[in-house]
């Protein structure tokens, strides 16, 4: 008999396969870049990192992806040393290979080399039992551009609080 996390739908509902869990974000890429396109990337990764990454041992501050012969990087993408893993451990800061179709790396290879576009890493999650990144082709935001997104946040905020207080009167 399979058990119930085999099975893809029991009882006409999803298993835990097909379920997804965050495991890091990159906050500050939404604060530093516009988001222009994302897509969802493998990555080839150690025993030891996947192990660390399931123990939420992660962090995509400041990593960021390229392109170099034809395969995408993820670089500066750190995972803490498995605890248990002694001499299989691995280096935290390496240089990842990340998995894509070609149709998605000739996309990536022409917005790179478009001037003020880059290659970010937006979040890290499980799904599956698969270890993906979603990465995003984003373009640098100005300081003026970041006080006008704080601007509109916080005048929707605002709106927010006063409609909340006319329903309570």
């Amino acid at each position: 008999m399979a058990n119930a996390a085999n099975q893809v739908v029991k009882n006409g509902k999803a298993s835990e396969r097909s379920a997804v869990k965050t495991v890091a974000q990159n906050k500050k890429a939404t604060h530093d870049y516009f988001i222009e396109e994302t897509f969802e990337a493998g990555m080839v990764l150690t025993g030891t990192e996947i192990k660390s990454i399931r123990a939420g041992r992660s962090n995509l501050k400041d990593s960021y992806a390229r392109v170099e012969y034809g395969e995408v990087f993820l670089h500066n993408f750190h995972i803490s040393p498995y605890e248990a893993g002694n001499r299989f451990n691995h280096d935290p800061l390496r240089t990842r290979k990340l998995l894509l179709t070609k149709a998605e790396i000739r996309k990536l290879i022409g917005a790179s080399r478009e001037s003020g576009y880059a290659l970010v890493p937006l979040r890290l999650y499980l799904r599956g039992g698969f270890c993906k990144v979603e990465i995003a082709i984003a373009r640098g935001k100005k300081n003026y551009d970041k006080r006008e997104t704080v601007a509109k946040r916080d005048a929707a905020r605002e709106i927010e609080r006063a409609f909340r207080d006319r329903q309570r009167s």
